[in-house]
């Protein structure tokens, strides 16, 4: 009798698992309400977690529970405060000045007692924080490390004598940086646009009246290849009232369009005195059927042709075109799509790349954090910007300084932001709503670019409203090279699954002369296979959020393959992103943080990737929610956190640890669908 207990026991054991497995849903089950079907070893109740008070970090997963109990409210400080706490900073000793820092030298610095900088070093090492393990980016790569002493990897720097390495005048592997000489000049209003004006003019949009005044004589003096011949083509230019900037003033017109103001419009009275000229109706009618081709080196008397040219943009046909087809796009993502995350990209198999968006009225005024988005490494070898305005004029003129002062193959135009700050200023997806106003910016931007500009866009603004149909045909004549279609509405945000019925809907009205790319839930290359096979007229996929959670997804496609990364290499590429980011933002405490911080924004999106191993059902799809789950190693399960203090954990690993008073703060919201529109 004593014996049979244990077989008892075994038996309820087996009777338990066996009625555990006939409750557990079914992986097709669990598909269908798009739960990833994870294997039952691997399932784990759900952690508890204590929300601290002070802990500074705020988890993405319980925001909504934690806003009500953790609230933390920030004092805000005046102007006046800022500026004296600003005043305090740069003279304490922490803040070192960067030629006696780079040097090692008190009398390197060529303002000496006038600089605004401290300069003394024995002071700054004594409370500068301990060096961080590991090697120099700048040494590992055999280039000169230009932080010097604050560097956070000092320690390494004797290399730099074996080595033998010189200061770099500038930093060859990076370009698109913002020069002071031309901020300076924006900020004062005297950058002048002659191809944008022009190109205004000849579209019948009149300039403002309250407008700033820029001259750009300085910004001419500065750049002596984008000059105009004004002495011989002075009376050209002011008969056909392009705007110039003569020397004499009797002819001189320097007033600019209001940014973002309102729509311009042509006045009657200059529509009459237009109208009243047959030989000037003529011109308007060769203009237009001109500008409907992609030309603009029209002209009364063809004063093009001679050899004063103005040559404002070259021949449609001289144009670089750029081929999407089958190639594989990384697209503009907003805080996380920075240069160090394309990098990776581009290591992974990605083609073309593409900056963040940049604000047209921020790049104008001259603001250094949106003329950083522009910046290109020299990987990418394929390479956009892509704008975002609300009005023609702010559009066409951000095209032109882009065009001269950038190296980049293509620009792109957003009009299908979601976010409720760039729909409120008109642009993005607002511009859905306003086709006319499509047709504006397009035709102002593509004729005053001398590269192939492309347009994104959504389906419609309201949900089951879609319109972009009507508009591809007009899209193309307006001047776009390729569209692409992100397949939802804005009131869907980046909720539902994305509409691909009718991206090949819009895909098979195009013309041959339009490349249309799609854009929405990629996540294997089983997706993008699907998509580029059903649809033969679709040029190819754009990946984004697909990009964030797998960056390796490049790599499957190009190999045709599901890779069932490991928690090792998955940790490598985050290495090599922390490696990028200290060569481009810095190894000097602020780089360092500044490199966490975007590393835990990136974080906030790869937890999200569950290993294939896991998965009852392969590959994963990008709507599915994981549920608690642990990986086939520590490092795997640590990954797979919801927790903002595990993914801060992470960066400890790699970074060093936090800073006191540390904060985080998940900035994305990537599931949020606006019901206050949905009515």
């Amino acid at each position: 009798m004593e014996g049979a207990t244990p077989a008892k026991e075994g038996s309820e054991s087996v009777g338990a698992l066996e009625s555990e497995a006939a409750t557990r849903p079914r992986p097709e089950d669990l598909v269908a309400r798009a739960i990833a079907p994870v294997k039952a070893e691997y399932l784990r109740p759900p952690p508890s977690r204590s929300v601290a008070v002070d802990s500074g970090v705020e988890d993405g997963s319980n925001e909504k529970k934690s806003s009500s109990t953790n609230v933390v409210v920030k004092e805000k400080k005046s102007r006046r405060q800022l500026k004296r706490e600003r005043k305090q900073e740069q003279k304490s000793t922490k803040n070192i000045c960067p030629e006696v820092a780079k040097s090692g030298n008190v009398d390197a610095c060529p303002y000496r007692g006038n600089c605004r900088f401290n300069h003394d070093m024995d002071a700054y090492l004594a409370e500068k924080p301990p060096d961080l393990e590991g090697t120099c980016p700048f040494v590992s790569a055999e280039e000169f490390c230009p932080y010097g002493i604050t560097c956070r990897y000092a320690s390494t720097h004797r290399q730099q004598t074996s080595l033998k390495l010189e200061i770099p005048a500038t930093k060859i592997s990076e370009v698109n940086s913002l020069n002071k000489d031309l901020q300076k000049l924006l900020w004062k209003n005297k950058v002048s646009f002659p191809n944008a004006d022009f190109q205004l003019k000849l579209l019948g949009l009149e300039r403002g009246n309250g407008a700033r005044a820029n001259s750009g004589a300085d910004h001419m003096k500065n750049h002596p290849e984008n000059n105009i011949h004004l002495d011989d083509n002075k009376e050209m230019l002011c008969s056909l009232g392009a705007p110039t900037t003569c020397v004499e003033n009797d002819c001189l017109d320097n007033g600019s369009i209001s940014d973002d103001s309102r729509p311009l419009k042509k006045t009657k009275s200059q529509a009459d005195k237009i109208d009243s000229s047959p030989k000037t109706k003529n011109f308007e009618e060769s203009q237009d059927s001109c500008l409907q081709n992609g030309l603009e080196d029209v002209s009364p008397n063809n004063l093009y042709s001679s050899k004063n040219d103005l040559n404002l943009k070259p021949h449609a046909r001289e144009i670089k075109l750029i081929d999407f087809r089958g190639k594989l796009y990384l697209a503009p993502l907003t805080t996380v799509g920075n240069l160090p995350f394309r990098r990776i990209c581009k290591a992974l198999g990605a083609d073309i790349t593409c900056g963040e968006m940049a604000m047209c009225t921020n790049l104008l005024q001259g603001q250094a954090s949106e003329w950083a988005l522009l910046r290109r490494h020299s990987s990418e070898d394929i390479f956009g910007v892509q704008i975002c305005g609300a009005y023609p004029d702010t559009v066409a003129r951000t095209v032109e300084l882009i065009d001269r002062e950038c190296e980049v193959d293509f620009i792109d135009i957003n009009m299908g932001c979601p976010i409720d700050i760039i729909v409120n200023k008109q642009a993005g997806s607002a511009l859905l709503m306003k086709p006319l106003r499509m047709k504006n910016i397009i035709q102002a931007a593509s004729t005053t670019l001398s590269k192939p500009l492309t347009v994104k866009v959504r389906t419609g603004y309201f949900e089951g409203r879609n319109r972009i149909d009507s508009l591809v045909s007009d899209i193309s004549n307006w001047g776009t090279s390729a569209l692409t279609i992100h397949g939802r509405s804005r009131q869907q945000r980046y909720s539902k699954l994305a509409d691909w019925d009718y991206i090949y809907e819009c895909a098979k009205k195009a013309p041959d002369s339009l490349q249309v790319l799609g854009n929405g839930d990629i996540f294997s290359y089983t997706d993008w296979i699907k998509h580029t096979l059903d649809c033969p007229e679709l040029s190819t996929c754009m990946i984004a959020r697909g990009a964030l959670i797998k960056p390796w997804i490049f790599t499957e496609i190009k190999e045709q393959r599901h890779w069932d990364i490991s928690s090792g290499e998955r940790f490598n590429i985050l290495k090599d992103f922390v490696q990028f980011g200290l060569q481009h933002w810095g190894s000097d405490t602020k780089g360092v943080e500044t490199t966490r911080h975007f590393l835990l924004e990136w974080l906030s999106y790869t937890y999200r990737y569950i290993p294939l191993g896991l998965l009852d059902v392969v590959p994963q799809h990008l709507n599915w929610r994981p549920p608690s789950y642990s990986g086939r190693d520590d490092l795997e399960t640590l990954m797979a956190s919801d927790s903002a203090a595990d993914w801060v954990r992470i960066s400890e690993m790699l970074l060093g640890k936090v800073p006191e008073g540390f904060t985080f703060t998940p900035k994305h919201k990537s599931n949020a669908y606006d019901s206050a529109e949905n009515g």
